[in-house]
Protein backbone atom coordinates (compact mmCIF):
# COMPACT_ATOMS: atom_id res chain seq x y z
CA UNK A 1 0.00 0.00 0.00
CA UNK A 2 1.46 3.29 -0.96
CA UNK A 3 1.91 5.91 2.03
CA UNK A 4 2.81 9.28 1.37
CA UNK A 5 2.11 12.32 3.64
CA UNK A 6 1.16 14.79 0.46
CA UNK A 7 -1.32 12.01 -0.65
CA UNK A 8 -2.85 11.69 2.81
CA UNK A 9 -2.38 15.44 3.72
CA UNK A 10 -5.65 16.60 1.68
CA UNK A 11 -7.86 13.30 2.17
CA UNK A 12 -11.58 13.08 3.82
CA UNK A 13 -10.92 12.48 7.10
CA UNK A 14 -13.26 9.21 6.84
CA UNK A 15 -11.58 8.05 3.81
CA UNK A 16 -8.58 8.28 6.05
CA UNK A 17 -9.94 6.58 8.83
CA UNK A 18 -10.91 3.92 6.76
CA UNK A 19 -7.57 3.72 4.61
CA UNK A 20 -5.61 3.35 7.97
CA UNK A 21 -7.67 0.34 9.03
CA UNK A 22 -8.14 -1.54 5.77
CA UNK A 23 -4.29 -0.81 6.23
CA UNK A 24 -3.68 -2.32 9.49
CA UNK A 25 -6.56 -5.24 8.69
CA UNK A 26 -3.80 -6.37 5.65
CA UNK A 27 -0.93 -6.07 7.69
CA UNK A 28 -2.34 -8.71 10.84
CA UNK A 29 -3.54 -10.29 7.72
CA UNK A 30 -0.12 -10.73 6.23
CA UNK A 31 1.68 -11.13 9.65
CA UNK A 32 -1.28 -14.11 10.75
CA UNK A 33 -0.45 -15.57 6.69
CA UNK A 34 3.44 -15.44 7.05
CA UNK A 35 2.97 -17.22 10.50
CA UNK A 36 1.02 -20.03 8.99
CA UNK A 37 3.02 -20.49 5.96
CA UNK A 38 6.38 -20.43 8.31
CA UNK A 39 3.92 -23.20 10.59
CA UNK A 40 3.47 -25.39 7.36
CA UNK A 41 7.07 -24.97 6.37
CA UNK A 42 8.28 -26.25 9.45
CA UNK A 43 5.76 -29.35 9.20
CA UNK A 44 6.31 -30.31 5.40
CA UNK A 45 7.28 -33.56 4.46
CA UNK A 46 8.49 -35.56 1.88
CA UNK A 47 7.41 -39.41 0.87
CA UNK A 48 8.84 -41.64 -1.18
CA UNK A 49 7.15 -44.56 -2.53
CA UNK A 50 7.65 -47.18 -4.89
CA UNK A 51 4.59 -49.68 -5.07
CA UNK A 52 1.46 -49.16 -3.99
CA UNK A 53 1.06 -52.77 -2.14
CA UNK A 54 4.98 -51.84 -0.58
CA UNK A 55 5.71 -49.49 2.48
CA UNK A 56 6.60 -46.07 2.49
CA UNK A 57 9.21 -43.87 3.95
CA UNK A 58 8.51 -40.46 5.39
CA UNK A 59 11.16 -37.60 5.60
CA UNK A 60 10.82 -35.06 8.05
CA UNK A 61 11.74 -31.35 7.89
CA UNK A 62 15.03 -31.89 9.77
CA UNK A 63 15.63 -35.34 7.23
CA UNK A 64 14.79 -37.42 10.12
CA UNK A 65 13.57 -40.85 8.97
CA UNK A 66 9.64 -42.20 10.15
CA UNK A 67 8.11 -45.44 10.13
CA UNK A 68 9.34 -48.22 7.26
CA UNK A 69 10.69 -51.25 8.24
CA UNK A 70 12.73 -52.34 4.57
CA UNK A 71 16.39 -51.58 4.12
CA UNK A 72 18.15 -49.38 1.98
CA UNK A 73 18.53 -51.74 -0.46
CA UNK A 74 14.52 -52.17 -0.89
CA UNK A 75 13.76 -48.42 -0.98
CA UNK A 76 16.80 -48.08 -3.60
CA UNK A 77 15.52 -50.73 -5.39
CA UNK A 78 12.07 -49.31 -5.79
CA UNK A 79 13.45 -46.17 -6.66
CA UNK A 80 15.40 -47.09 -9.87
CA UNK A 81 12.14 -49.31 -11.04
CA UNK A 82 9.84 -46.23 -10.75
CA UNK A 83 12.44 -44.17 -12.54
CA UNK A 84 13.00 -46.88 -15.44
CA UNK A 85 9.05 -47.57 -15.54
CA UNK A 86 8.43 -43.68 -15.77
CA UNK A 87 10.67 -43.66 -18.90
CA UNK A 88 9.18 -46.39 -20.28
CA UNK A 89 12.05 -48.95 -20.07
CA UNK A 90 10.89 -52.69 -20.22
CA UNK A 91 11.88 -54.25 -16.83
CA UNK A 92 12.57 -57.47 -18.17
CA UNK A 93 16.48 -57.80 -19.83
CA UNK A 94 16.65 -60.55 -22.63
CA UNK A 95 20.43 -62.73 -21.68
CA UNK A 96 21.59 -65.32 -24.05
CA UNK A 97 20.08 -67.91 -21.14
CA UNK A 98 16.82 -66.57 -20.96
CA UNK A 99 15.45 -63.20 -19.08
CA UNK A 100 15.99 -61.32 -16.03
CA UNK A 101 12.89 -59.65 -14.39
CA UNK A 102 14.41 -56.69 -12.93
CA UNK A 103 11.06 -56.35 -10.87
CA UNK A 104 11.23 -59.53 -8.68
CA UNK A 105 15.00 -59.48 -8.38
CA UNK A 106 16.23 -60.33 -4.97
CA UNK A 107 19.72 -58.65 -3.34
CA UNK A 108 21.39 -61.53 -3.81
CA UNK A 109 20.24 -62.23 -7.70
CA UNK A 110 21.90 -58.77 -8.03
CA UNK A 111 25.23 -59.76 -6.55
CA UNK A 112 25.68 -62.94 -8.59
CA UNK A 113 24.61 -60.87 -11.53
CA UNK A 114 27.64 -58.57 -11.11
CA UNK A 115 30.05 -61.26 -10.22
CA UNK A 116 32.73 -61.96 -12.20
CA UNK A 117 30.94 -64.29 -13.94
CA UNK A 118 27.73 -63.16 -13.73
CA UNK A 119 25.77 -61.51 -16.68
CA UNK A 120 26.87 -57.62 -15.34
CA UNK A 121 30.21 -58.62 -14.37
CA UNK A 122 33.14 -57.16 -15.64
CA UNK A 123 34.21 -60.13 -18.01
CA UNK A 124 30.51 -60.69 -20.39
CA UNK A 125 29.78 -56.28 -20.29
CA UNK A 126 33.25 -55.82 -21.72
CA UNK A 127 32.60 -58.54 -24.00
CA UNK A 128 29.41 -56.80 -25.24
CA UNK A 129 30.68 -53.43 -25.31
CA UNK A 130 33.97 -54.74 -27.57
CA UNK A 131 31.51 -56.70 -29.93
CA UNK A 132 29.05 -53.58 -30.42
CA UNK A 133 32.05 -51.44 -30.92
CA UNK A 134 33.28 -53.41 -33.61
CA UNK A 135 30.49 -54.10 -35.44
CA UNK A 136 29.61 -50.19 -35.28
CA UNK A 137 33.17 -49.83 -36.76
CA UNK A 138 32.36 -52.65 -39.59
CA UNK A 139 35.20 -54.25 -38.00
CA UNK A 140 37.60 -51.92 -39.57
CA UNK A 141 41.33 -52.08 -36.87
CA UNK A 142 42.07 -48.48 -38.59
CA UNK A 143 39.19 -46.64 -36.62
CA UNK A 144 40.66 -47.85 -32.98
CA UNK A 145 41.05 -44.44 -31.86
CA UNK A 146 37.78 -43.38 -33.25
CA UNK A 147 36.39 -46.89 -31.36
CA UNK A 148 38.28 -45.85 -28.23
CA UNK A 149 37.23 -41.81 -28.32
CA UNK A 150 33.27 -43.31 -28.92
CA UNK A 151 33.78 -45.46 -25.53
CA UNK A 152 35.82 -43.18 -23.47
CA UNK A 153 32.77 -40.64 -24.32
CA UNK A 154 30.15 -42.68 -22.97
CA UNK A 155 31.95 -43.37 -20.19
CA UNK A 156 32.68 -40.00 -19.71
CA UNK A 157 28.91 -39.08 -20.01
CA UNK A 158 27.63 -42.07 -17.69
CA UNK A 159 30.18 -40.51 -14.79
CA UNK A 160 28.97 -37.14 -15.48
CA UNK A 161 24.98 -38.34 -15.16
CA UNK A 162 26.00 -40.14 -11.75
CA UNK A 163 27.59 -36.68 -10.21
CA UNK A 164 31.36 -37.90 -10.79
CA UNK A 165 31.19 -41.28 -9.26
CA UNK A 166 30.64 -44.69 -10.71
CA UNK A 167 31.69 -47.79 -8.94
CA UNK A 168 34.53 -49.36 -9.18
CA UNK A 169 32.76 -52.63 -11.33
CA UNK A 170 32.19 -49.41 -13.66
CA UNK A 171 36.06 -48.66 -13.90
CA UNK A 172 37.02 -52.01 -14.30
CA UNK A 173 34.68 -52.81 -17.10
CA UNK A 174 36.13 -49.64 -19.01
CA UNK A 175 39.30 -50.74 -18.43
CA UNK A 176 38.48 -54.29 -19.96
CA UNK A 177 36.90 -52.47 -22.74
CA UNK A 178 40.18 -50.35 -23.61
CA UNK A 179 41.93 -53.61 -23.50
CA UNK A 180 40.34 -55.66 -25.21
CA UNK A 181 40.10 -53.26 -28.26
CA UNK A 182 43.69 -52.97 -27.93
CA UNK A 183 44.03 -56.73 -28.26
CA UNK A 184 41.75 -56.69 -31.71
CA UNK A 185 43.43 -54.69 -33.05
CA UNK A 186 47.06 -56.30 -32.28
CA UNK A 187 48.32 -53.18 -30.32
CA UNK A 188 50.39 -54.70 -28.10
CA UNK A 189 51.44 -52.76 -24.36
CA UNK A 190 54.33 -50.93 -26.23
CA UNK A 191 52.05 -49.53 -29.10
CA UNK A 192 49.68 -48.94 -26.47
CA UNK A 193 52.62 -46.53 -24.16
CA UNK A 194 53.59 -44.97 -27.59
CA UNK A 195 49.61 -44.08 -28.12
CA UNK A 196 49.36 -42.03 -25.04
Amino acid sequence: MIQSAGILQGANPQVLQSYQANDSRARQENAQSGLSERLIAANDKVSLTYSASESALTYTSSMTLQGGTNDGYDLLRGLVMNILEEQGIDLKVATDSGEIDLESLSQEDAQALIADDGYFGVEQTSDRIVHLAIGIAGGDVSRLDAIKEGVAQGFQEALDAFGGWLPDISHQTYDAVMQKLDEWAGVTDEGRKSLT
